[in-house]
């Protein structure tokens, strides 16, 4: 039966409607017609199936978090919509090596279909850009960037009942002239493409007859402003596809080979140990990669840079042939429009709490790079909390009470239980000894807060990494997972301000520890444990980790046998 003839004959046996209301479902892509009747109320009538009572979930992005959260999620919940402008995941660590043709670009990435086809069609994608955030309507406003030629209208809107924003960010240029026009960045596959074409442009350029030997050494001059570990990594990995492969096939102009290292700070990978860091400049400088740190690039023309140096305030102009540009992450525009409606104007980062509820929007979330978690401290519930534990009203606490309440008070503040590790307490109550070392029987308010007042200090915002993104994906998923068995049985921590507890448990990141590689098949990683390794051993764990995680056993597949390629054949020079 056709939907006209059906919807004509709903009409023939109503005739007492007064007012009908046609809308398309996004989930179910039927068409359902609502009637209203004075005497029998709201009816609904519809033509393929029954109007899903399942609560309407739309993810937006399909990297780290976005990904992680599909993975996990219980789907016979909840009807799932993914918008994400590319329709694959990609594997980012490995995008500097996809920079040099040491791991190729189709190798790290796989497509969301192959992602959410286990899930037996019921995960929708679609193939778009979010442009704005509705959170009064509860509305998404997207634009698909697929070929203008085919038919079709390229801008929607979706409904949700929950919104994951998990979009990551965009570069960060920090305003600076020129970078926008001149650089490279090294966010997106794309990117990674683009940088492997101009590294061959470069010799080729260089080899051309009539060039002069400045000429030649300002094409072959490979700048990389950021001393973070993408751009560390990526210097290495040049510096290996130059020496290892190039310099045999252009030989002509291996001397006017330069590679430079821009940082700001007074050292590279100042977000690792300090040993990690003094051996990776030693590397570098026994390769012949400069690093120059204390320098602040002020602005990039077509041909150099301009640099300042902290220490004395003097200007260098830098010739390049060309600049990679990595040095931090911004907020994509649609972010902060919508900051700008909820009250996060002023904030750099979207914000949201332990739950990663967005706040301001109950039914919003926010994941991976695009947003910081704003954890609770304990010194702002201070009070509440003493009276909570001060059952009998006696205005002190007992060793007993403290005890009682600081269970509930590291489940609610997972920094209280980072400082007890810090200070390698073995017992909570070892907060109350006083300065000869003796613990105190009872303990009043100001006592109470003193014991606490430093805990917060262990509160850091998360790195934007692949790590944390992933884990968040995942503990976002399992809450989703458990909604209704944790709303009608509580079990999380314990609620200072008011009655009862909270659904769930705050977010904890676990650091699995961190890689760089420094070519030459040696790399320093920072463990668990405060375990620091640095050497060859070093990198071929690094090669079974990368391949672990892997997030398929395709590409899992393909980038171990892109490395044993390149062990054989070495790195493929063509401009493709």
């Amino acid at each position: 039966m056709s939907g006209f003839t059906y919807l004509s004959r709903a009409l023939r046996s109503h005739s007492s409607y007064s007012k009908l209301l046609l809308l398309s479902s996004v989930s179910t892509g039927g068409l359902l017609v609502y009637a209203e009747s004075n005497i029998e109320g709201r009816k609904q009538v519809e033509n393929n199936q029954s109007v899903s009572e399942k609560k309407r979930v739309v993810v937006l992005g399909t990297g780290w978090a976005g990904t992680s959260f599909l993975k996990d999620l219980d789907i016979s919940s909840y009807d799932v919509q993914v918008v994400s402008p590319r329709n694959y995941f990609a594997f980012t660590p490995l995008l500097p090596s996809v920079t040099c043709g040491t791991v190729e670009a189709r190798s790290i990435v796989e497509p969301v279909r192959n992602i959410i086809k286990k899930r037996s069609g019921e995960i929708q994608f679609c193939e778009a850009e979010c442009l704005k955030i509705d959170p009064e309507n509860n509305k998404v406003f997207c634009r698909s960037g697929i070929n203008d030629n085919l038919v079709g209208h390229n801008d929607f809107s979706l409904q949700y009942d929950y919104l994951v924003i998990a979009v990551g960010a965009q570069v960060n240029t920090f305003n600076t002239p020129g970078v926008m026009e001149h650089c490279h960045f090294l966010k997106e596959v794309e990117d990674a493409q683009r940088i492997r074409r101009t590294v061959i442009d470069c010799f080729e350029k260089a080899v051309i007859p009539g060039q002069s030997e400045e000429e030649r050494r300002t094409n072959l001059h490979f700048v990389i402003v950021g001393g973070g570990p993408t751009g560390v990594e990526f210097a290495a990995e040049l510096h290996d596809f130059v020496h290892e492969d190039l310099v045999k096939i252009y030989p002509s102009v291996k001397d006017f080979v330069k590679i430079t290292l821009v940082q700001s700070g007074d050292h590279i990978l100042n977000t690792f140990d300090e040993r990690i860091s003094s051996f990776a400049e030693q590397k570098f400088q026994r390769d012949g990669i400069e690093v120059l740190t204390g320098c602040r690039v002020i602005s990039v023309s077509d041909h150099s840079i301009n640099t300042k140096v902290k220490s004395t305030g003097e200007h260098v102009e830098v010739p390049y042939g060309m600049v990679v540009w990595s040095t931090g992450v911004g907020t994509r525009p649609f972010v902060k429009d919508f900051m700008e409606q909820i009250g996060q104007g002023k904030r750099r980062v979207l914000a949201a709490d332990e739950w990663f509820r967005v706040k301001g929007c109950s039914n919003v979330y926010a994941l991976g790079d695009c947003a910081t978690v704003d954890q609770r401290q304990v010194m702002e519930d201070i009070s509440v909390i003493f009276k909570a534990a001060d059952k009998d009203d006696s205005g002190t606490l007992t060793i007993e009470e403290f005890r009682d309440v600081l269970e509930d008070i590291i489940i609610r503040y997972p920094q209280v239980d980072l400082y007890l590790k810090s200070k390698h307490l073995l017992e909570a109550t070892d907060l109350l000894r006083d300065s000869e070392g003796n613990e105190s029987e009872e303990v009043d308010i100001e006592g109470f807060k003193l014991a606490l007042s430093h805990v917060d200090s262990q509160m850091k915002s998360l790195p934007a990494t692949a790590q944390v993104a992933a884990q968040q994906g995942t503990y976002l998923a399992r809450c989703f997972n458990r909604w209704e068995q944790c709303k009608s049985n509580p079990e999380g921590p314990r609620r200072f301000k008011g009655s009862g507890r909270h659904e769930f448990l705050p977010f904890r990141y676990r650091h699995l520890g961190q890689f760089a590689p420094l070519g030459g098949e040696q790399a320093a990683a920072e463990l668990p444990g405060d375990w620091v390794s640095m050497g060859h051993s070093t990198q071929w764990l690094w090669y079974s980790i990368y391949a672990s995680k892997q997030v398929s056993w395709r590409t899992r597949y393909l980038v171990v046998g892109d490395w044993v390629r390149r062990f054989i054949f070495g790195r493929d020079s063509s401009r493709i």
